[in-house]
């Protein structure tokens, strides 16, 4: 695909391909092509002007400007319909409904005789007569009886438009929940949704061919090459691999796949090629079960919603007995019925609600997915924040940290070798020594052998007539009997503490270890220090790697306190035992060792690649890869609980100097009742604004690339 480099700067590049280059459903399909490419953190891609926007670490602008050039227009995966025009369906749904309600009290205002509007009004009010009566008959006194009598005693007063303005307006809150709760549900299938197309059905003679995806069923056979997406669940019966399961266990390093090994929906084949047979299709195995569980979850009100139902609630009986009592001291039927025309509770009862859906739906505009509202205050009230490491803290990403020379070799030696052998395999490890060898120029002629390389241990070759292996631990000492003296033995433990290793031998002698090791992602420490300035007063890493390890992590991101060598089940204890004297705690983790923890804790919240069962299991869920969203949706929680305790002064003050003015005669029933319903209405509007100004959902990209001099080098010829 041509495209046009219209901004390019360390860490973001934006192209432009032509307006018509591809349409709106193949955009998540370019986006998952480049979200494969290492060092790659966020795509998006507008059909609109055939713009696409990358946001990538270190020296992937090379690799990213030849994937674009390499995609045909064909071949791009395109989303199902129904995902790309779900959201602007709804979209379309809520506005037409909302103009229609708007048109028609117009309509009715304004066109209809008036015998005709006082009994559409009648007839409305005819529901709300019936839910209070059911209320008293429980022998409840909440808001339903209120509703009922202020509507009741307007149409009373003749105020027919009065109770007409109340009903229009628990109609609007009515409909603004449903929207947010349809539009919520669509946005998660829409991130969770596999853009696959197609697949190739391995058939019973050997053949394979091509078929839709919608048309696969649970056990055939699919075949799955290297750089492949895998679309469903199943079960290896055919071929040799290493599968990268971070979208499921948050582990960086890719895993050796065999027959009769499991793979999951959302992975990818790094190498190799396998033949799965189909347990579970994408839908049933990656989206159905988490919005599903979303779906029934998502009604569970914060705290601060409930209380503000309770207490609009507990009013009511005041309301009555205020209304009573003034109509029993003057004598007044025009001031005991101001008295119950002008209520908290119906401000209360639509502000607070509105408030809260508002704050989700805008957190699902920055790729926050909250399952309830009670959560939000969960988030804004704790201030303790505990992260996993691997895959949470960490960038998923391995890359060299050290080279340990050995048997005279040097260390610039060591890593040539080994990058002129391993650049000839796709798999993690692999690429990020061949990285590290670019990264120093280091630049070589290929002179070894033909290369023969062992799935998931390693690689032997010839050079200089010599022997040369690299590989793991197993692979080196125990399949190829390479002698580990004591003395090196200790030097190579000590140095590759809390990493993982590459062993290089040559002509039977350990050359030398090659330090791997993930680093933390690069907009950690910014993004606890924002966390810190917003009242976590806690931060708390956990991790099942070595001492020095985590020591040096937290060193790197600011984090004061950390528990090393933790087992998963420890990981809860520990959670609970923080939520000891704090005024909540929040866990963030990705991986399936994570979930009794994330289960333990006041909140939870699972990464973007999270395994499904943290998804599961999390309260929110992170649908982009920046740690920075956590303060992003701190801010906004904290603002929604800063706008409805205003929202409680304003009705508190309002109300009351109505209620006053109604007892002094100064303003009639009528006039207190429309002035009430105005300010309802205006609390309402204020409620539905936005929380965090344009400034505030901006994150400026932490630039980690190398200087522009080097940016466009990619992978060279390793010489020896």
């Amino acid at each position: 695909m041509h495209s046009t480099i219209v901004y390019d700067r360390p860490g973001r590049l934006r192209l432009r391909c032509g307006q018509y280059a591809f349409d709106q459903r193949q955009a998540p399909g370019i986006e998952a092509l480049l979200m494969g490419e290492m060092g790659v953190e966020q795509v998006t891609a507008c059909s609109t002007n055939g713009s696409i926007l990358v946001l990538y670490r270190g020296t992937a602008r090379a690799r990213i400007l030849e994937r674009v050039a390499a995609i045909r227009r064909d071949t791009i995966p395109a989303a199902p319909q129904e995902t790309v025009q779900g959201l602007q369906e709804i979209d379309n749904w809520f506005w037409n409904r909302f103009a229609w309600m708007v048109v028609r009290r117009a309509l009715f205002r304004f066109i209809l005789p008036s015998p005709i509007r006082m009994a559409v009004t009648l007839i409305k009010a005819l529901g709300y007569g019936r839910a209070g009566l059911h209320s008293l008959f429980r022998g409840r006194m909440d808001v339903s009886v209120l509703d009922a009598a202020s509507i009741g005693a307007a149409i009373a007063q003749g105020s027919y438009a009065t109770a007409s303005s109340v009903m229009f307006l628990l109609s609007l809150s009515g409909l603004l929940e449903e929207y947010t709760r349809r539009r919520t549900g669509t946005a998660l299938r829409q991130s969770l949704t596999i853009h696959v197309d197609q697949v190739w059905r391995v058939e019973e003679n050997g053949r394979e061919e091509s078929i839709p995806m919608a048309s696969l069923q649970v056990g055939e056979k699919i075949r799955i090459r290297c750089g492949s997406l895998i679309p469903v669940d199943g079960k290896v019966t055919d071929g040799d691999g290493m599968v990268n399961e971070a979208a499921m266990t948050g582990e960086p390093l890719a895993v050796h796949k065999r027959p009769g090994s499991v793979v999951y929906a959302g992975t990818t084949m790094e190498e190799g090629t396998l033949t799965v047979e189909v347990t579970a299709l994408s839908g049933e195995s990656r989206i159905s079960q988490i919005v599903e569980m979303i779906e029934e979850s998502e009604n569970l009100k914060a705290g601060v919603q409930s209380r503000a139902e309770h207490l609009a609630d507990a009013i009511v009986p005041l309301s009555f007995l205020g209304a009573l009592g003034v109509g029993a001291v003057t004598r007044s039927l025009t001031k005991a019925l101001s008295v119950l025309m002008v209520d908290y509770s119906c401000a209360i009862k639509l502000s607070t609600p509105i408030a809260v859906i508002s704050a989700m739906r805008e957190a699902a505009t920055h790729k926050l997915m909250v399952k309830g509202g009670k959560y939000l205050e969960a988030f804004a009230r704790a201030d303790t924040m505990i992260f996993d490491k691997t895959g949470t803290l960490t960038a998923a990403c391995p890359q060299v940290t050290k080279v340990i020379p050995l048997a005279g070799y040097s260390r610039d030696q060591v890593l040539r070798i080994a990058a002129c052998i391993e650049e000839h395999f796709p798999h993690s490890m692999a690429r990020a020594v061949v990285q590290k060898a670019v990264e120093e120029n280091l630049q070589h002629e290929e002179r070894h052998a033909q290369v023969e390389y062992v799935v998931a241990h390693g690689v032997s070759t010839q050079l200089y007539g010599q022997r040369a292996l690299i590989g793991s631990y197993h692979f080196i000492f125990e399949d190829e009997q390479i002698p580990f003296p004591q003395e090196e033995k200790e030097l190579v433990e000590r140095e590759t503490a809390g990493s993982s290793a590459l062993y290089l031998a040559i002509g039977g002698r350990l050359a030398g270890v090659i330090c791997i090791s993930d680093p933390p992602r690069p907009e950690a420490a910014q993004a606890i220090q924002e966390l810190r300035e917003l009242g976590i007063r806690q931060v708390v890493m956990l991790t099942g790697d070595h001492e020095n390890a985590a020591r040096s992590a937290c060193r790197q991101m600011g984090i004061s306190q950390y528990r090393a060598q933790v087992l998963p089940d420890e990981k809860a204890t520990l959670v609970a035992r923080y939520k000891e004297g704090s005024a909540g705690v929040i866990m963030v983790g990705d991986g399936i060792n994570d979930s009794p923890a994330l289960a333990a804790a006041d909140v939870s919240v699972a990464m973007k690649d999270s395994s499904d069962l943290a998804r599961e299991v999390a309260d929110i869920t992170l649908l982009s890869a920046d740690l920075r969203d956590l303060a992003v949706l701190r801010r906004l929680s904290r603002r929604m609980l800063e706008r409805i305790d205003r929202n409680y002064r304003t009705i508190l003050s309002f109300n009351t100097a109505l209620l006053l003015l109604g007892l002094g005669g100064v303003l009639r029933p009528t006039t207190t009742a429309m002035l009430h319903n105005l300010s309802t209405m205006a609390i309402a509007a204020g409620s539905m604004r936005l929380y965090l100004k344009e400034e505030d959902g901006k994150r400026q990209t932490k630039q980690t690339a190398l200087p522009a001099s080097r940016q466009g080098s990619g992978r060279r010829r390793g010489s020896l």
